[in-house]
């Protein structure tokens, strides 16, 4: 074993060698008994013709021929003498290599015993360095895990509590084809907020004609925490109305626009309802640039489910539900009147709140 080398690769070369050593032991043990049965073979034939010869000598009548068979017989008894000599080396030689196969085997043994013993105790310490590497990393893991939800629960920690003043609604009509019933809405909300447990916790400023205008004045004079539009849109698009007494198209303004205008003010709202078709498209945007949270219709909505939805989110509002529980109701009550249309509102919100623990009106005090 050299210095560069380790106890167990010098018993992993050993027990190689043994092995190498032992092939070769026995086939010299193989061979020796091999020539060993030859020899006894011939000793065996070369005895027997011996034997033929003399019956023969002692057969015949002539002399001379008694003379030839008697000489034959003495050869072939040396020949069997000298193959029997030969069977005997033989033997002794295997003998001898039996004995050095038995002695290799024991080292092979040994050997093997060691190796195997060393091999368990890479095993064993790879299998301590894997556990440890394991360890680090599920400790790593937790820690950056634990980091995560202490930074979130920091987050949602700053999210500031319910004021004590009134929730300001700005509500947002439009049906410049008088095709909705935007009037009905705005009426259904407010008789279910006046009949909630907290309706004098909120304030709501009606505008059923809006136009761009109206929003505009809504936001930055009456600074609203929700903005409630009820009209027509779609995945782009909100439809306003324009100065004018008779039905008209509208006044198409984008979703970009709209969201624009929503966040130009020093107090932006928390809460954006579109109650409109195919606006679930737009509040992803609107609550990664704008406000924490928004509702939107996955699809087109009839006017009374959109009426009911709207009804019922605002009842559970004033009666102090979180938004999340707001959102359910309102699509519970869609169900309840066996509609198809409660998976369309859509509720979305920012990463660092949590619709669940908001709560947009609490009792004063």
């Amino acid at each position: 074993m050299t210095r560069g080398q380790t106890r167990q690769e010098h018993d992993r070369v050993s027990a190689s060698q043994y092995r190498g050593q032992l092939d070769r032991k026995r086939k010299q043990r193989i061979d020796a008994d091999k020539k060993a049965g030859e020899y006894r073979s011939k000793e065996s034939s070369k005895r027997a013709d011996a034997a033929k010869a003399r019956q023969a000598a002692a057969k015949t009548k002539s002399s001379s021929t008694r003379s030839s068979k008697l000489r034959e017989a003495e050869r072939r008894e040396k020949e069997a003498e000298t193959a029997g000599k030969e069977a005997s080396r033989w033997q002794t030689r295997a003998a001898g290599y039996a004995k050095d196969e038995a002695a290799l085997q024991t080292k092979l043994s040994r050997a093997e015993r060691s190796e195997a013993d060393a091999a368990e105790r890479r095993r064993k310490t790879e299998q301590q360095r894997a556990d440890r590497r394991a360890a680090a990393e599920r400790a790593q893991l937790e820690s950056r895990i634990s980091g995560a939800e202490v930074a979130v629960s920091h987050a949602l920690r700053q999210l500031p509590a319910p004021k004590p003043e009134k929730l300001r609604v700005l509500m947002l009509g439009a049906s410049a084809e008088g095709d909705l019933r935007v009037g009905r809405e705005q009426k259904r909300i407010r008789a279910a907020v006046e009949s909630a447990l907290h309706r004098d916790q909120i304030e709501l400023d009606v505008r059923p004609a809006a136009t761009t205008a109206d929003l505009l004045d809504g936001i930055t004079m009456f600074r609203p925490h929700v903005v409630h539009f009820s009209g027509h849109s779609n995945d782009d698009l909100i439809v306003f109305e324009d100065e004018a007494d008779e039905p008209h198209e509208g006044v198409i303004v984008t979703a970009r626009a709209f969201a624009r205008a929503i966040s130009a003010t020093d107090d932006p709202p928390l809460l954006v309802l579109l109650n409109s078709c195919r606006s679930a498209a737009q509040i992803d945007d609107l609550v990664a640039q704008v406000v924490p949270f928004a509702i939107g219709m996955a699809d087109s909505i009839e006017d009374a489910d959109a009426i009911n939805y709207a009804a019922q989110f605002y009842a559970a509002v004033a009666n102090g539900q979180s938004i999340n529980s707001s959102h359910l109701s309102g699509q519970a009550a869609l169900e309840l009147a066996g509609l198809e249309s409660a998976d369309l509102p859509t509720l979305a919100w920012a990463p660092d709140v949590d619709p669940s623990a908001t709560i947009l009106v609490s009792p004063e005090g």
